[in-house]
């Protein structure tokens, strides 16, 4: 019994390793909100992936 608990705690031990999320706000005019809104719906998708895509491909 001892032994599965041994070969298991490594799999636990990769919980360590995510990506710590930090919250930022973002302050936008309300035409960039609505510009924003507008290219949501348009694609379906949230505004928080449109931007975390954005944040990603900045060199």
């Amino acid at each position: 019994m001892n032994k599965t608990v041994a070969l298991k705690f490594p799999l636990l031990a990769t919980s360590s390793k995510k990506r710590a999320l930090k919250r930022i706000t973002l302050n936008l005019t309300s035409d960039e909100a609505q510009n924003l809104e507008k290219y949501c719906e348009q694609t379906g998708r949230l505004a928080i992936d449109v931007i975390r895509e954005l944040i990603q491909a900045l060199p």
